[in-house]
């Protein structure tokens, strides 16, 4: 991940979460506001491509994420379909990025779209389909932004920065 985690300096914390992925990895801060108390800047998978490594200064805090493992317990447990998880601010990624990622978060649990449709919700031209996916493949937040849910327009599993085989499962707990 970047070298400012959340543009601020306030105390990046991780905890790493097990999960039928395997050990999750979450980074974020403390934030009052936020639900549990802690603001999600990352979610990464083991070997994820681009994935967050814990880092010199990081501090393990694994009760500021009890919120947020107990919502993820839910979903894979087939008990919860959407998160309310505050995410760390400023947001990471560029305009586009965010545009993207805002419409990856429409995309109804249980349901997936394509990339050419993603793309028309987005608002981005057709044409644009290669940045779109390196958007997509950018998205810091597995599994809360479902970034799983985007399949080819053929119907195929394409492209998951945590690997088709975790993309296939996490599909399937949906009934997809």
């Amino acid at each position: 991940m970047g070298e400012a985690m959340t543009g601020r300096d306030a105390a990046v914390l991780y905890a790493k979460v097990g999960s039928p992925l395997g050990e999750l990895l979450l980074v974020g801060e403390e934030r009052a506001d936020a639900p549990g108390g802690t603001a999600l800047a990352s979610l990464s998978t083991p070997g994820q491509k681009g994935g967050a490594t814990v880092r010199e200064g990081w501090r393990n805090a694994p009760g500021a994420f009890a919120e947020i493992a107990g919502q993820l317990a839910a979903y894979f447990a087939g008990q919860r379909t959407t998160f309310d998880i505050a995410y760390a601010e400023p947001p990471r990624g560029t305009a586009f990025q965010r545009r993207v990622w805002a419409a990856l978060e429409d995309i109804p649990y249980g349901t997936t779209t394509s990339y050419g449709r993603l793309a028309e919700r987005a608002g981005i031209a057709r044409g644009a389909v290669r940045a779109l996916g390196a958007a997509i493949g950018a998205n810091p937040l597995l599994i809360v932004r479902p970034c799983h849910r985007v399949i080819g327009a053929d119907g195929t599993l394409t492209g998951y920065a945590g690997g088709l085989e975790r993309k296939r499962r996490l599909l399937e707990l949906e009934g997809v």
